[in-house]
């Protein structure tokens, strides 16, 4: 599946890379917060920053941890009261956070998110309930999956966006289906009340924009899942949102829904960026509620794919899959919520039937006019940088900084 080998990925990853639009349509003009790699000063780490139209600022000594940040009474508002530090120009921050232009000596842009779980919630659009019903019925082979949409669609149809979950149209064709022997827990969770709400991440192992992402070397049919982020406080309030990669193996968690961690939670298989967007008099909830998000996925092999996650089709509203997640579960520290995608990419790419499977090397941009872009190289997750950087390892650097006197986390 993957005509490109490890060695010849790192060497196209580290070729010159023409600027990607990171920057959100309307520029600085919103209330923009990240998390970049911080060299300067005698100890290097993570820093929490805003972005402004003269500089990247750091807040760090305010705010050590992101988490801290959106757990005051308006994050918004305390970003435009705080000062900082100068950290360098948005424009270096930037230039250096695009796939295969790191610069270790100068900020590069982290997944905006620290203490935060990242949570993900699956099958909240119509178009990918099909898809996941198709990946299901085929077991895991790409090869089946033609002949198999057809036969689905014919029995559901295409538009089930009008079906709210849980309610009694969904109850009749829960039976329907039933009926006719196509049940599938991928309608359970897409039409019936319950939402499906997972794990995708360990705390702090999400990459961010210009890091590469992984497939792993075993997989033969995966996809992007281009996403928007909720970011939630700790007492469950949205407070913002960023962009998102759910990468996603469909071969294995075609062969069974109990394979949904290992499909789904693999080294570098989890990106955020580019920042968080906080909610202000500008943005909010409605503008997420209508956000179009795009995606290009444009190949060393000339391949390019294009796609749309449009979040008003969405079949539940962002609001109520916040509540589902904290209905029977605290999140002391805030937690991310990918709220799934309309995209299901099934255009051919090399042999006809055989659907769109990633291979190394391929650039993924999502991208939206309020939440900027968000660009990864695709790689395997056994190559990808390894995940070293834990809790333990930001805490201590953090007391080494001198950030914890005194600091509220």
């Amino acid at each position: 599946m993957n005509d490109m080998t490890d060695a010849a990925f790192a060497a196209r990853a580290s070729a010159p890379q023409a600027s990607l639009q990171v920057l959100p349509d309307d520029g600085l003009q919103g209330t923009l917060v990240g998390r970049v790699w911080a060299p300067q000063g005698p100890v290097a780490g993570p820093a929490v920053v805003a972005l402004r139209p003269d500089g990247v600022f750091d807040l760090s000594a305010q705010y050590p941890t992101m988490s801290t940040l959106l757990d005051t009474a308006a994050p918004a508002q305390a970003v435009a009261a705080t000062a900082g530090q100068f950290l360098c120009s948005v424009d270096a921050l930037l230039a250096n956070s695009q796939p295969g232009a790191r610069d270790t000596t100068r900020p590069w842009l982290l997944a905006p998110c620290d203490l935060q779980v990242v949570k993900a919630a699956g099958v909240t659009f119509a178009s990918s309930l099909i898809e996941r019903v198709i990946e299901e019925q085929a077991r895991g082979d790409a090869t089946r999956a033609q002949g198999l949409r057809a036969q689905v669609t014919g029995l559901i149809g295409e538009n089930l966006a009008a079906i709210r979950p849980g309610s009694p149209e969904a109850m009749a064709l829960k039976k329907l289906l039933q009926d006719k022997g196509l049940w599938s827990q991928y309608l359970e969770v897409g039409i019936g009340p319950d939402a499906e709400v997972f794990t995708k991440a360990p705390v702090l192992a999400s990459v961010g924009c210009g890091d590469d992402i992984g497939i792993r070397a075993d997989s033969a049919w995966n996809n992007p899942e281009p996403e928007v982020v909720l970011a939630v406080n700790s007492r469950g309030e949205i407070v913002g949102a960023t962009l998102g990669n759910d990468v996603n193996l469909r071969d294995i968690e075609g062969r069974s829904a109990l394979l949904l961690g290992k499909a789904k939670d693999n080294n570098a298989s989890c990106a955020l960026g580019p920042f968080i967007r906080l909610f202000d008099a500008g943005f909010g909830l409605e503008q997420v509620r209508n956000e179009t998000v795009h995606l290009r996925v444009a190949g060393s092999d000339g391949f390019e794919l294009r796609g749309i996650n449009t979040m008003a089709s969405i079949s539940r509203d962002p609001a109520d899959v916040v509540a589902q997640t904290l209905a029977a579960h605290q999140y002391p520290d805030g937690f991310m919520l990918f709220l799934g995608t309309l995209f299901a990419p099934i255009e051919d790419r090399d042999e006809p039937g055989s659907g769109f499977t990633h291979k190394l090397g391929d650039l993924v941009s999502i991208q939206s006019a309020w939440l900027g872009g968000l660009h990864n190289r695709v790689t395997h997750s056994e190559a990808a940088a390894p995940w070293r950087y834990g809790l333990r390892a930001f805490m201590g650097n953090l007391a080494q900084r001198g950030l914890l006197q005194g600091a509220a986390l």
